[in-house]
């Protein structure tokens, strides 16, 4: 499995629990499919996600892959920079608030040709050796 192209996204402010919840949604699935479900998506994350798709497939077609042939292979959420704010609270007490953010890398890789159109191809090869 070959990765066409890679997409990265830093520092999103969004817990990564959060985010990872849209990625779920989206591994495995072609390209244009996870655009399609990421653009009617009612998550905050689907639209930065929806972007980070395509901007990994517009990194493909730069390298003459088609839209049709990709999926993702690989998408990873991990934790980024971590704000630390405080909140004032009862009888002159302050509490820690954690503000967040994600990393978000993403591969895509092209679809491998279907077996019934492989054993379609060698029975041609093998028509084409006999003539």
């Amino acid at each position: 499995m070959e990765t066409a192209s890679t997409a990265k996204l830093s520092n999103y402010r969004q817990a990564p629990r959060k985010v990872r919840l849209v990625a779920d949604l989206i591994r495995g699935k072609g390209a244009q499919h996870a655009i399609n479900l990421l653009s009617i998506l009612p998550k905050r994350a689907g639209e930065p996600m929806m972007k980070l798709v395509k901007s990994a497939v517009s990194n493909a077609s730069k390298d003459g892959h088609a839209v049709e042939d990709l999926y993702i292979s690989t998408i990873a959420v991990n934790g980024g920079i971590v704000a630390k704010r405080s909140m004032p609270r009862a009888r002159g007490r302050a509490s820690q608030i954690l503000k967040r953010t994600s990393h978000i890398t993403l591969a895509l890789a092209k679809k491998a040709p279907k077996k019934a159109d492989a054993k379609a191809g060698k029975k041609a090869d093998a028509a084409e050796a006999t003539q």
